[in-house]
């Protein structure tokens, strides 16, 4: 799975006012045909059209992420922002086609979008199984 940063969390990491250690982030599923632009999906209202609906076991608005780690990754330059891997069954039917998940900061009123995980193609899972992202992360560079 690649990953991307967005812009946007970029600057308000340069301005203070984002907190990898106590504010609340959340991932939401991303439908079939999304396309994540760092330049402008800046807030979650900006991606929320393409999510998937509510139905199934997902939850529109995505699950709370836990387990934060912030590593200074200063081999490779950059610092990587990890959580424990989060987990939607699928129940009633299918979850999907999801094509990528979009992760944002809960905590303030715009819900700043942190960046994507694109998974390479489209994804479903069936009715009666779990998904579950692996290796949920960020890296700013």
């Amino acid at each position: 799975m690649a990953n991307q940063a967005s812009n946007k969390i970029k600057y308000l990491l340069a301005t203070g006012a984002v907190d990898f250690l106590n504010d609340t982030f959340k991932i939401a599923l991303m439908g079939s045909g999304f396309i994540f632009n760092k330049d402008t999906h800046h807030s979650y209202t900006d991606i929320s059209a393409s999510e998937l609906a509510n139905g199934n076991g997902y939850t529109a608005g995505g699950a709370t992420l836990a387990g934060v780690s912030v590593i200074e990754d200063d081999v490779d330059d950059r610092a990587e922002i990890t959580w424990n891997n989060p987990s939607w069954t699928a129940a009633g039917g299918p979850i999907g086609p999801a094509v990528g998940a979009v992760i944002y900061d809960d905590t303030h009123v715009d819900k700043p979008v942190v960046g994507y995980i694109d998974f390479g193609s489209d994804y479903t899972q069936a009715d009666g199984g779990t998904a579950t992202l692996a290796s949920v992360q960020v890296t700013i560079s």
